[in-house]
């Protein structure tokens, strides 16, 4: 087991890659009452692993990200008579995470939290950083919170029960994250992407740790997002258009947004056409694609409820070389021409 620790102004998060979901309670500093929130498909898969907590199980999938959920699971935690001594366990893909950190975040002002990330894309990504949301009348992360959980245990044997689908989209992140800030990890995921696509475990974990410590750089200097936690957005302003509007998986729809924010690179940042091209290719040899055939009105309404956008510009992140991005303002009329470009 290897361990890491995020230190932010909201707290700090020990971070425990390859530790086994069977040592959770461990890590809960001795609270009376544990709840752990998860989703019905995680519950199915992994809980028995949950033994001796109270559970509760929310919908999967993005459109029970919701004020609505978020209500089920306050009323389910009055029932269980929850307070501030209980503690919080997010155990579940990004979706799960997001919700369980805001709820815990909210409940009784904030009750402590962790989370134990079930899918790739939640391992490399999503349930590091404190960033804690839910969706609102279509505006995707539009209320939440910045608050660390305390702990986050990576169990790579949960990734076992992964759909191969589910596994691109969390490479997707981890493809994100080298793009930005480095490049020898993109390097080795263009020699090695299979291995750690088969789980092989030295592989797998490099992607994990690596990803998670540019993650972790960029998290420490900048937690509130005021700006240089804004490259991890990278692929985001039109990856996120693209989910809503096409409903495809949010890896997916980030692979296709780093590409079209790639081509925007080359215009805009001076980002060489042989790396744009280079990440392209990575892209499409791990299966993810990186054009979408339609939809062109219903991603430009997406983009321009976008919470980054200012009056007629939006704030986007666009790489200068591999392993280094920036950000800058693009005028929602060469958005229309990117998004043009990218259908």
């Amino acid at each position: 087991m290897r361990t890491m620790t995020l230190q932010a102004p909201s707290g700090a998060c020990k971070i425990a890659l390859g530790e086994s979901i069977g040592n959770l309670k461990g890590y809960c500093g001795g609270a009376d009452k544990i709840v752990a929130i998860t989703d019905s498909n995680v519950r199915r898969l992994h809980g028995e692993k949950l033994g001796g907590m109270e559970s509760i199980a929310m919908e999967p999938g993005e459109a029970h990200k919701t004020l609505e959920t978020a209500e089920a699971i306050y009323a389910r935690l009055l029932e269980l008579e929850a307070d501030r001594s209980s503690f919080i366990v997010g155990v579940g893909g990004g979706i799960v995470c997001d919700v369980a950190g805001f709820v815990a975040s909210t409940y009784m002002r904030g009750v402590r939290f962790g989370f134990v990330p079930t899918t790739l894309l939640a391992q490399v990504d999503a349930s590091v950083g404190g960033k804690n949301g839910i969706n609102f009348r279509g505006y995707k992360n539009i209320i939440g919170t910045i608050r660390q959980p305390e702990f986050c245990i990576c169990d790579f044997s949960l990734l076992g029960t992964l759909p191969k689908e589910e596994l691109r989209n969390g490479f997707a992140e981890a493809v994100k994250t080298a793009a930005i800030g480095d490049a020898s990890l993109f390097s080795f995921l263009e020699g090695n992407w299979d291995s750690a696509f088969a789980l092989q475990r030295a592989a797998i974990e490099k992607v994990v740790h690596d990803s998670l410590q540019v993650k972790m750089r960029i998290v420490s200097a900048d937690e509130g997002e005021k700006g240089q936690r804004m490259k991890l957005n990278f692929g985001h302003t039109i990856g996120h258009a693209i989910e809503k509007a096409a409903g495809i998986p949010h890896g997916e729809a980030i692979s296709i947004g780093m590409v079209a924010a790639a081509n925007l690179s080359r215009k805009k940042a001076g980002l060489d056409a042989k790396e744009a091209q280079g990440l392209e290719k990575l892209l499409k040899e791990i299966g993810l694609p990186t054009h979408l055939g339609a939809k062109k009105a219903e991603v430009l309404e997406a983009i321009r409820k976008d919470k980054k956008r200012y009056g007629a510009k939006i704030r986007m992140i666009l790489l200068e070389r591999i392993g280094s991005a920036r950000m800058a303002d693009v005028g929602l009329g060469e958005m229309e021409g990117v998004v043009n470009d990218m259908c």
